[in-house]
């Protein structure tokens, strides 16, 4: 969906789209969400290792969706759209590593990993609505 605005500042009309109501944004935001709840039962050495960096690729995915619907052209959405799939692909490897340290078991991992997959499929999906070929 794009949202046309006025801006009293400016002379001509500014595009952007509403990212709130794309699934894949929802998606991104609850993974994030459950991957922040994940990360809190793990050692206290990981605080700013494992923990902090699976956390820092579960909000980058939302939040480069965010940014790319508010560039202004199709070329930046992408650009973003990109960069939110590479993000999933680093949690996915996150996640393997911490089902490998033993941080997480199995059941923790299979949701976690189908999870991810599911989005980094439906981003795809996305992209390729925007001329993305695969």
């Amino acid at each position: 969906m794009v949202v046309k605005f006025q801006s009293s500042s400016l002379s001509s009309n500014l595009y952007m789209r509403d990212f709130k109501t794309l699934e894949i944004w929802k998606r991104a935001v609850l993974l994030a969400k459950d991957v922040n709840e994940l990360t809190q039962s793990f050692p206290a050495v990981e605080k700013f290792g494992l923990s902090m960096q699976m956390k820092r690729s579960g909000v980058s995915i939302a939040s480069n969706i965010a940014e790319g619907c508010g560039r202004r052209t199709t070329a930046d959405l992408r650009h973003f759209i990109h960069i939110s799939i590479g993000s999933c692909f680093e949690l996915e490897t996150q996640i393997e590593i911490a089902y490998l340290s033993h941080y997480i078991g199995i059941d923790a991992y299979t949701t976690f990993l189908s999870d991810v997959k599911t989005l980094q499929k439906m981003i795809i999906a996305f992209s390729k609505g925007l001329g993305v070929r695969y």
